[in-house]
């Protein structure tokens, strides 16, 4: 059984379970499981490797540990034996190993400094704590200096050394004065990290006599003072201005060392007039985001969890007017050693197999080594289920004496990691911890997750059943945990019911059993609207739900995410919420919230609170343009412009908006300028060399913006050198063997005068080689060509007009062309989740290989064979693409019981790589799709014939079909449901034993070893009942034509079909077919064979208000056939199954019969009064036949009544005056009569009344029947003619 594996955290069991191999876990924390299992020590608390103590306080060492049985505890100091019973000041707490030196009764704390180890001990093994490095913390005084003044030039730069004494940990130093008020700083004074002042440059009001250095030595809760600093600064006329100079660090490079994870802290603080601005950047790459912060104004570099990645050179840059200066700082990331794979503990079953697997990194590469219960695994005793294989222990066939605590220790010279792991081997049955008969209650369409907690060794297999007796679950609609639980993604309340959770083990088995309750969503079927209300109005919003019957609901109201006001004129009723006398503070949005216990939801709607309609407003217009534009003190590169507005029509003007013109690069073209605040008539303006302004102004007031006012005179500024470098260089290759230099040009007015250029320069980075580079002119792209595949080249564009050259332009990192991957990817693998999902994992591949920006992998994979049909013959291959350095990805949408192939391939920029070899997998079996089609042909009385097409998707191999039907009534209610499996291999069924004339639902699905697939429906009806039609019989004793032939073809139609008979002569046990098609349509005959010797047969299907033609014809005698006959169908009804009490004609029928029954009692009533004899009295004398009654419905006299299918027969010959027999044949020599005799002919006469007129009275009363045969049984009509 496959099953579905989910890792999320919000669904982990309480328990953790056994696994195999490296995956084993502990022991679950089950406190009757506890009781009974043992296990080795584990260490749960230890101190700090590196632990500082108050030496005023009592030292704590702490070591805690679980196990069974209870482990005891021991101590080395410095690598000895510490004997805590020698020790009156040590004592260790009960039941722990926790160490209390008494320090505050006498003990010296600096006696017991040292490195200590804690072991936890019992019968399963030993587990050892870190190595705890105990000491003291100090803050040692100031040592006494004498301070000499400082005399400082004004403009100079100073640092005042703080210089504090070394404590354990460092001090934190901080500079006040004697006020304890700290001194401020800023960009010119600051701190530095080594707690020294930094002036960059002095100012008179740095004069004072009290800088005061304090240390803070945060464990003893001490401050230590320096003597106070004087400082006096002194003027000479004029200050001379400086160029930066680097106070710290010193010199032109520096290095430094700092280790993965810790925070990195670069500094650099110049000397300078004006104080110079510092900024830093990394060569050769960027600074990391989100991880680089700046601190003292920027004069310090913070970058937090530094990584291998971080080491390199790093730049700070001290600027101002005069010059800049720069310091280099090469930095160099060295770790600790850090865990890959630390060992996890291993509980195992008596010859099982395991690994503990000890994996770390660092820089310089840690070194691995092993203990076993704290001991050197190579003087350790012997095990033979062990071997150690550098960082990895291989037990074989462990025993419960393989038992023990293992330690790993990873060490380089920068710190060491130290694990414990343990081997239990537990011979344990299964156990179920999840408490039984626990209920769960869920929502319908929601994830129902139900828990199976276990434990056992060998690791517990479970499976879940639906009740008892159930059948085990699987499929796609249940996902099965690893923890036990059973989720159900998407439960329905047909999920409702009990589950029975089994875990087996070779040891043994359990069961528990859960119930699962389904509750119906709470729903808002009436939400609150939006409603708009005047002031002192009322309103109500309305909240009507619908909830589970079993759950309890609250309604919760809330005006803007929070509470209602505590408001009398708030008032909350069961539905619905209303507020009286609304005012403005009303205005919000107003949510209903309802919870149950198992759901929750929530609706809102806007109120808006509006006043009364105002009182006709004053008339506000858009301000009238400024006017009497003047430009005044015209300069380099300022100008000022004045200007007087115009009226403001009612509204105030808010702001000018000045705009300009370029009437030499962009004439006719206005650009934004700048804006003033609407009280202000002049503005000072900006300008840029070689520009021809003109400028205009627009006036701007709450309705809008006025039109521009007229243009100012132009002014034409000076030419002078370009103050800006191209933006957006960019360098980026279109081939293998080039470089595209990229830039975004200047603008005109950029250009600062005539002859503007460009020059493009680049070089490869990361090797020794000069600047090349060109001058180019009204281009925005340079290539470079001959240059070695991708690799990165440091770029830089500068710009340059007749007057001279830009500033300095920053360096950009490009890259040469890309061309296509080496290699492919290798280690393909591919794991099947389920019959539509797979994973497929590979190696990724060098980056040198890439030769280019990787874009990501690329999977194509395509269907080669369906194992349950013909594949077809057009391979469709589809692609995925996971971009990045990814490894793995998941294939959706594939077909089950499928066989595919797939490969791998790298892309960069140019293009894919070559393909990894082929994999092959195959998807297991899933539900197949409904069958292809349902005809249902052939029916009959009590039968109908099914056909059905196999499935287009099989998805695996079909197993069975499942057919289910049921009747429907006139009312469209469903009767039973029958339920039948049919083998695989059928096409057809013939279901018999149905009742006539009913109308039957089918339902017919597939089924594979996975499950049933989706079901298709069709509907059917058996014909009506025949058994009205009355059939031509050859009678006894006559001579059978020498030649055959079919005569009276007679048809009776209706909605959509018809009764077809005719007469035959001839040999017997001919073989009839009925052929038919449409009048006076060219296609071909449709044939239909009659089942057995029948000379009738009722024609399906046929279409209403269509003309047919047909003719029956017999098979195996030289292929005769009859003349054709046309007939037309009805036109179409509301139902095709007619019920014959309904019907008019029937009803009158009845009516007639019964008048004729009455007077014929009447007559006879009056006769036997008189005491007469009259001829049908005298025939009844004489025949004292039982069967003589009054006339009945199925007396037979006029014939029976037949239903629709047998109206066609209403004119063939009847067997006058005698019922129709019981095998429903008439015989031959007796059908020379019709219903002629009875009024429908042209013989026939009526009375008045409408009675039928016959000569009974003068006929020859025939001799009684022999045989099977009746006599002839007198007719109300004979005996209302003996009365004429």
């Amino acid at each position: 059984m496959t099953k579905k594996k989910s890792i999320s955290a919000s669904k982990a069991s309480l328990v953790l379970f056994l696994c195999q191999m490296i995956s084993a876990l502990d022991v679950p924390l089950d406190s009757k499981l506890l009781e009974e299992l043992s296990q080795p020590p584990t260490i749960t608390q230890q101190s700090p490797k590196d632990y500082i103590v108050d030496p005023r306080e009592n030292i704590v060492i702490q070591c805690e540990a679980k196990g069974k049985p209870p482990p005891s505890f021991s101590w080395t100091r410095n690598g000895t034996h510490f004997d805590i019973d020698k020790d009156a000041q040590v004592t260790m707490k009960p039941n722990s190993g926790t160490l209390v030196i008494n320090i505050m009764n006498g003990g010296k704390a600096e006696a017991y400094e040292g490195v200590y180890q804690c072991t936890a001990r019992n019968e399963r093994g030993a587990a050892i704590s870190n190595n705890i490095v105990i000491r003291p913390s100090r803050s040692p005084l100031w040592t006494k200096e004498k301070l000499e003044p400082n005399q400082v030039r004004e403009g100079d730069s100073l640092v005042l050394h703080c210089r504090p004494p070394v404590g354990l940990p460092p001090p934190i130093i901080f500079w006040m004065d004697n006020a304890f008020q700290r001194l401020p700083q800023s960009e010119r004074v600051s701190q530095g990290l080594n707690g020294d002042l930094y002036f960059s440059n002095v100012q008179p009001e740095d004069t004072r006599e009290d800088y005061i250095c304090y240390a803070r030595f945060n464990h003893t809760q001490t401050i230590q003072q320096k003597q106070p600093i004087s400082v006096k600064v002194f003027s000479t006329r004029p200050v001379t201005e400086r160029q930066p100079v680097l106070l710290t660090p010193t010199g032109s490079t520096s290095t430094k060392v700092e280790l993965r994870g810790n925070v990195l802290l670069l500094e650099c603080i110049a000397a300078g007039l004006p104080t110079p601005v510092i900024r830093w950047i990394k060569e050769g790459g960027e600074l990391p985001a989100n991880r680089t912060f700046f601190e003292n104004f920027k004069k310090t570099l913070k970058i937090i969890d530094v990584s291998e990645a971080d080491s390199g050179n790093y730049k700070c840059i001290a600027r101002n007017i005069l010059g800049s200066a720069h310091h280099v700082i090469s930095v160099t990331v060295k770790a600790a050693p850090y865990w890959i794979t630390a060992p996890r503990n291993l509980v195992l079953s008596p010859g099982e197999d395991g690994t503990l697997i000890c994996r770390a990194n660092g820089n310089p590469k840690p070194s691995i080594s092993w203990l076993a219960n704290g001991v050197p695994i190579a003087i350790a005793p012997e095990d033979p289920s062990r071997k150690v294989d550098g960082d990895t222990i291989i037990f074989s066939h462990v025993q419960e004496r393989s038992s023990a605590v293992y330690q790993c220790n990873a060490s380089n010279e920068y710190g060491y990691l130290l694990a414990n792991a343990f081997v239990n081997v537990l011979a344990e049955p299964p156990r179920i911890l999840t408490p039984a008969n626990k209920l769960y209650q869920v929502i319908a369409d929601s994830p129902a997750l139900l828990d199976c907690a276990y434990f056992g060794s060998p690791k517990p297999e479970i499976e879940w059943f639906k009740g008892v007796k159930g059948s085990i679950l699987h499929g796609s609609e249940y996902i099965f945990h690893d923890n036990g639980t059973l989720e159900i993604p998407v439960a329905q309340k047909d999920s409702t019911g009990a589950y029975t959770c089994v875990a087996r083990n070779k040891l043994g088995k359990i069961q528990n059993e859960v119930q699962l309750e389904i509750k119906d969503p709470t729903v808002i079927i009436k939400q609150p609207e939006y409603k708009v209300i005047q002031r002192y109005g009322q309103v109500s919003f309305e909240c009507i739900i619908k909830h589970d019957s079993t759950l309890l609901p609250t309604v919760i109201w809330l005006k803007d995410n929070d509470e209602l006001p505590d408001d009398e004129r708030f008032l909350v009723g069961k539905d619905n919420l209303t507020i009286m006398n609304v005012t403005d503070k009303d205005d919000g949005t107003y949510t209903c919230i309802v919870n149950t216990t198992l759901d929750s939801v929530s609706a809102s709607a806007v109120l808006t609170v509006v006043a009364a309609p105002p009182t006709p407003a004053i008339i506000y217009a858009r301000p009238n343009p400024p006017f009497d534009l003047e430009l005044t003190g015209q300069l380099e590169r300022s100008v000022e412009l004045s200007w007087i507005p115009g009226d403001e029509n009612n509204s105030p003007i808010t702001n000018f908006v000045i705009e300009y013109e370029d009437g030499l690069h962009e004439p006719g073209l206005w650009h934004y300028q700048t804006e003033v605040p609407g009280t202000q008539t002049t503005v000072q303006l900006k300008l840029s060399p070689y520009v021809n302004y003109s400028f205009r102004v627009i006036a701007v007031n709450e309705i809008g913006r006025s039109q521009p006012s007229e243009p100012s005179e132009q002014y034409l500024t000076k030419s002078a050198n370009p103050d800006e470098n191209p933006s957006n260089v960019q360098g980026i290759g279109s081939e293998p063997d080039n470089l595209v230099i990229t830039w975004e040009s200047l603008k005109g007015f950029q250009s600062n005068g005539p002859g503007l250029q460009y020059k493009v320069s680049w070089r490869q980075k990361d090797v020794d080689d000069e600047w090349t580079s060109v001058i180019v002119a009204n281009v925005s792209k340079y290539i470079v060509s001959g240059t070695p595949t991708f690799v990165p080249y440091e770029i830089k564009v500068q710009a340059l007009n007749d007057l001279g050259y830009a500033p300095e332009p920053s360096e950009v990192i490009g890259h040469s062309g890309e061309d296509l991957p080496m290699v492919a990817p290798g280690n393909v693998q591919v794991h099947v989740i389920n019959s539509t999902l797979a994973k497929v994992h590979w190696d990724p591949v060098p980056l040198k290989t890439v030769r280019g920006h990787l874009q990501g992998y690329k999977v194509y994979y395509w269907k080669v064979q369906s194992l349950s049909r013909r594949s077809r013959r057009h391979v469709e291959k589809k692609i995925l693409t996971f971009k990045g350095n990814k490894t793995f990805g998941m294939l959706p949408g594939l077909e089950p019981y499928s066989t595919y192939k797939l490969n791998v391939r790298v892309a960069n920029g140019k293009g894919e790589g070559p393909a990894s070899p082929d994999k092959v997998f195959r998807t297991p079996e899933g539900v197949p799709s409904s069958p292809s089609f349902l005809k249902i042909t052939n029916p009959t009385l009590d039968s109908l014939t099914l056909e059905w097409g196999s499935p287009t998707h099989p998805n695996g191999v079909l197993t069975s079909y499942i057919l289910k039907f049921q009747p429907i009534n006139n009312t469209h209610e469903l009767g039973p449901l029958v339920e039948i499996r049919i083998p695989a291999n059928e096409s057809s069924l013939i279901l018999k034993n149905l009742n006539y004339s009913t109308r039957y639902k089918f339902y017919f699905n597939a089924q594979t070893s996975v499950g049933s697939g989706n079901q298709i429906t069709e509907e059917a009806v058996t014909i009506m009942d025949e058994a009205g039609i009355l059939h031509p019989a050859v009678g006894a004793g006559k001579v059978q034509p020498l030649y055959p032939r079919i005569r009276n073809v007679t048809t009776a139609a209706a909605e959509t079909y018809a009764n077809i008979s005719w007469e035959y002569e001839g040999p017997d046990h001919a073989n009839f077919y009925v052929e038919y098609g449409v009048a006076g349509s060219k296609e071909d005959w449709k044939k239909e064979i009659v089942n057995g010797s029948r000379s009738f047969f009722v024609l399906k299907g046929l279409t209403p208000g269509t003309a047919y033609k047909v003719r029956v014809g017999a098979e195996g005698l030289s292929g005769f056939r009859s003349s054709e006959d046309v007939f037309e169908t009805g036109p179409a009804m509301a139902s095709r199954q007619v019920d014959i009490a309904t019907q008019g004609w029937f009803i009158g029928l009845m009516c007639a019969v019964a008048l004729l029954i009455l007077i014929l009692l009447i007559v006879c009533f009056i006769r036997r009064n008189k005491g007469g004899k009259y001829p049908v009295k005298e025939k009844e004398d004489a025949h004292a036949d039982p069967e003589i009654q009054p006339m009945k419905e199925d007396d037979g006299t006029f014939g029976e009544y037949r239903s629709l299918e047998s109206d066609a027969e209403d004119h063939k010959p009847l067997k006058k005056g005698s019922r129709t027999p019981s095998d429903r044949t008439v015989k031959k020599e007796d059908s020379d009569d019709s219903l002629v005799d009875y009024g429908e002919g042209v013989n026939g006469q009526f009375n008045e009344d409408g009675s039928f007129i016959g000569q009974y009275s003068g006929k020859k009363e025939k001799e009684p029947a022999e045989g099977n045969e009746s006599s002839e049984a007198p007719s109300p009509v004979n005996a209302m003619n003996s009365f004429v």
